[in-house]
């Protein structure tokens, strides 16, 4: 398998703003290469003139400091209804929104963007008429998007399943279902699956819903991304992969390296979609935590940390050689 790590950038959402300070301290503290940009460095909503200046920023940042944007992703203050908002106006909004998140992405040099398939409201959900129509509006969505992400020069796009009913996904079966429909709608562009191993729905009487080895074993073959955390049995949160969590958690690497195996993984990115509360000493752990989590897999995953630009402060000699 030739996996390469990489990490959200949901934790450092209003932990950091300007590209130079992003780009220069995953460089040089964290030490992963790729990034999953989320829309909070990027937002689509902002002035032309706001996104062409910044777009400009990322790309002399990552130039300078050897970072990669791989794909783009909605980020935690961006999971709403999206393309399964009752309203067609809103909709369209959205659907206007992620083609100009395509442009964005491509230009930054990222192959894919993605979000949840759908979210229904209650009232949706509870209606299965209602439901059906929803699923056929939003691969309408999908497939008007795909159309504008072909052209904007991306590889695919991406889907998340989540853990609850009316957000898709819930369960194995119900992801492959799904994946299996969206593949059958023959979208210009393919929308692959974007598979969290800690997901799933906690009411299933299967326990491989609740299963991070199971999900691992099931998706690598339908998710060209995968998010992983230190899955606790109580699904309490995404967890770093520190000493103090890895005691207690249940992924660790030779297992979960084995079931991607199993199940097909090739080249796969494997994301860490990890979060910490703003609460203090939390909020001041987080480039600590994340630079503890990309060490602990290293040894397994390439973290692209070989081709970085910007070296750790206790390394000048490296830094001393690159400019001779």
């Amino acid at each position: 398998m030739r996996l390469t790590l990489s990490i959200s950038t949901n934790p450092l959402v209003n932990r950091f703003a300007e590209p130079d300070d992003l780009t220069e301290t995953v460089a040089r503290d964290i030490r992963v290469r790729d990034l999953q940009l989320t829309h909070e460095f990027l937002d689509p909503s902002w002035p032309a003139a706001v996104l062409r200046r910044r777009v400009r920023a990322f790309g002399r940042a990552m130039e300078r400091t050897g970072i990669r944007v791989t794909s783009g992703m909605t980020g935690p203050y961006g999971r709403l209804n999206h393309f399964g908002h009752p309203d067609r106006d809103v909709r369209r909004y959205h659907l206007d929104w992620f083609k100009t998140f395509a442009d964005l992405i491509a230009d930054l040099g990222g192959r894919a963007i993605g979000t949840q398939f759908a979210i229904l409201t209650f009232r949706d959900q509870d209606d299965p008429a209602r439901r059906e129509a929803m699923i056929r509006i939003a691969l309408d969505c999908w497939a008007e998007l795909a159309d504008h992400a072909r052209e904007a020069g991306l590889s695919f796009l991406f889907w998340e399943p989540m853990s609850i009913t009316r957000e898709f996904g819930e369960t194995i079966p119900a992801a492959l279902s799904l994946q299996a429909r969206i593949d059958a709608a023959g979208l210009s562009l393919p929308l692959r699956m974007m598979a969290d191993i800690d997901h799933g729905d906690v009411t299933s009487p299967d326990p491989d819903d609740t299963d991070p080895y199971a999900w691992a074993r099931a998706v690598p073959r339908h998710s060209p991304i995968i998010h992983i955390k230190q899955s606790m049995m109580d699904k309490g949160g995404h967890r770093p992969f520190t000493a103090r969590h890895n005691a207690t958690g249940r992924i660790r690497p030779g297992p979960l390296l084995a079931a991607l195996a199993e199940g097909g993984a090739t080249d796969n990115e494997i994301c860490l979609e990890l979060s910490w509360k703003e609460r203090e000493p939390d909020d001041r752990r987080v480039v600590a935590e994340l630079a503890e989590s990309v060490a602990y897999w290293a040894p397994y995953i390439d973290t692209g940390a070989a081709a970085l630009r910007v070296w750790p402060a206790a390394c000048p000699s490296q830094a001393a050689d690159h400019l001779t």
